[in-house]
């Protein structure tokens, strides 16, 4: 069984430096959608592989059917983000990005496309904003689409999952008016949560 890996000192911290961290993203968000984004308190909760798919389901209430791509990252602390939503979603906001009148098939954004420009924002704001408040600066892999309808459960525990553990960082990103989520989700190897932890230590040490 996994070791509980943060005191409810370090959660808190860890919660702060995530707080400061989606807010970038929501603004990459914004920015990406032309769209006013709002923005839940981020929660924290670190759980071993197996159970991620439970313990986000009871974070976040999903259930059916998701997307999800994944996002590589390389540093002192390195693991692969996750963005999941349901799927529909960005069928949906694939819509909304073409713009009230529409636009030729050449011109408009498809689902993988924006997928992946999601993606790209919140992985690399968040995660990015996480990491470097921690003293780390990660390197990032292009995003791959791991499916447009999975369970959570395929997701953890699909074939070539090298880690295990689950960072989950559980915040709504959600357009004003639309029916549309966005979750973030860190997978890590032990040694990995064991850094973030040391370096949360470090924070809270300094005067």
């Amino acid at each position: 069984m996994a070791e509980t890996f943060f005191t409810e000192t370090q959660r808190d911290a860890l919660q702060e430096i995530s707080n400061l961290a989606m807010g970038l993203a929501a603004k990459g968000l914004s920015e990406l959608l032309d769209a006013f984004i709002e923005l839940s308190v981020p929660r924290v909760r670190s759980v071993a592989i197996e159970a991620a798919a439970s313990a986000l389901r009871e974070m976040t209430g999903l259930d059916g059917v998701v997307t999800a791509v994944r996002q590589s990252f390389r540093s002192e602390i390195k693991g692969e983000a996750l963005i999941i939503c349901r799927s529909g979603e960005i069928a949906d906001l694939a819509v909304l990005a073409r713009g009230p009148d529409g636009q030729s098939p050449e011109e408009a954004m498809g689902e993988t496309e924006l997928a992946f420009d999601i993606a790209n924002v919140v992985t690399g704001a968040c995660v990015s904003s996480i990491l470097d408040q921690l003293g780390s600066t990660p390197v990032f892999s292009p995003p791959g689409l791991i499916g447009g309808e999975m369970s959570l459960d395929e997701i953890f525990l699909r074939e070539g999952v090298d880690w295990d553990m689950a960072l989950l960082i559980e915040v709504n990103f959600s357009l004003e008016d639309q029916n549309f989520r966005v979750h973030l989700v860190m997978l890590m190897a032990q040694e990995s949560i064991r850094k973030v932890r040391d370096a949360i230590d470090v924070l809270l040490s300094e005067p």
